[in-house]
């Protein structure tokens, strides 16, 4: 069976921690989806990049958003929230890709609607695993909803 989507997933990287950035963008790349991926460090950035103001005008829609919960400015409780309430951004698939285990955060995420609650292991053969099958479960086998 061959790939479904003849077009790259496109994945929002939302961080604000550079080493994680990297890490994330280098277990996405070792995997053979074909993707691109954008990155912003906050939650503010990301709301700008999703309506396509301020210097990201000429944005392109993700398929996935990989968001983390705790940042300055805007923290991903507030993306989430304020994507998952947008008419136009609430069909993005987002997964919480974040340090936290607190029953709080997890329960938090998934009442404001996030598709998906991982934490970030610590070691880096178990995070570049867990950053992969995220990969591979939205760049193979879901159904992403397409958009003009």
């Amino acid at each position: 069976m061959g790939p479904r989507t003849p077009s790259p997933v496109r994945i929002l990287v939302v961080d604000d921690d550079p080493g994680d950035v990297l890490m994330i963008e280098e277990a996405l790349e070792d995997s053979d989806v074909e993707k691109i991926i954008d990155v912003v460090n906050d939650g503010q950035e990301a709301m700008e990049f999703l309506r396509r103001e301020g210097r990201h005008t000429d944005a392109t829609r993700p398929d996935v958003i990989l968001l983390d919960l705790n940042m300055p400015r805007m923290d991903g409780r507030q993306v989430l929230g304020e994507v998952k309430q947008d008419e136009d951004l609430r069909t993005i698939p987002i997964v919480v890709l974040t340090t936290s285990n607190a029953d709080t955060d997890i329960v938090g995420s998934y009442t404001l609607q996030a598709n998906a609650y991982v934490t970030k292991p610590i070691d880096l053969d178990d995070f570049n695993d867990v950053v992969r099958r995220i990969d591979e479960f939205f760049g193979r086998v879901v159904v992403l909803p397409r958009h003009s």
